[in-house]
This record gives structure tokens, sequence and C-alpha cells, in this order.
């Protein structure tokens, strides 16, 4: 199984639309999560968290990051068009939001093999 992320993107982050909604509202939001995640089932390898307050790192020094990136979770599929299937009814495709897929390495990194070396000493 290959791994994608999808990123969700949003014109606020999850925090403020959670703060600026009922209680009614946000359990109704909390259910269509909870629904699709059920269905998608083992196809989400990690369902992820919301996110917001990013930083940009660069040549020129840190600012706020302004992307309206609002979450991010990571699926698992065979290929491109299973990891689409999987986001069918997704809660994000259902509001003023989008989602971008991107499909992860073929397979992790792996780290050499460390060598067991003996002590300065001899010992072991």
């Amino acid at each position: 199984m290959k791994k994608f992320v999808v990123l969700y993107n949003a014109p606020q982050s999850a925090e403020s639309a959670m703060a600026e909604s009922t209680p009614e509202a946000a359990a109704e939001g909390m259910k269509l999560w909870t629904d699709w995640a059920a269905k998608a089932g083992d196809g989400i390898a990690d369902l992820g968290t919301p996110l917001g307050g990013g930083k940009v790192v660069g040549n020129s020094g840190v600012s706020d990051a302004e992307t309206g990136v609002a979450g991010y979770s990571v699926l698992q599929a065979e290929d491109m068009d299973g990891a689409l299937k999987l986001l069918e009814g997704h809660p994000h495709s259902c509001s003023n939001s989008a989602t971008t897929t991107a499909p992860g390495p073929s397979s992790p990194p792996t780290s050499p093999p460390t060598k067991a070396r003996p002590s300065p000493s001899g010992s072991t």
C-alpha cells in the first residue's frame, strides 16, 4: 500500500471555525468527520489533526504562514485512484474548502545498519 498526504485548505483555521460555531454546528461537523472516517476505515493511516498558526522559515527569516492549510491526514491505498475514492463524501468536499492529495515515497526511508564497534579498550 502507498501512503498519500491529504492537506485540507480552508479560508480559516479549524480553531477559528469552531470558536465561531454553535455547539450544535460543531457536533454536526464532528459527526461528518466520524462518519467519513468509519467509511474510509483502514484506508486512514493517520487521521491527522487541524493545523494553524504555522511559520515560514526561509533565507530571509521567519514569518507567519498564510497558506490556508487547515489540517492534514495520511491515507493508504494501492494508487491515486484508490486514495481519491477514499475521499468521496469527505467533509471538506461538502464545504468551502479543498483538499490536496500527494503520494508519499514508495517505501519509507531506512537508516543504514549500524555495525557493532569494539570499545577503545578492546572489551565489549
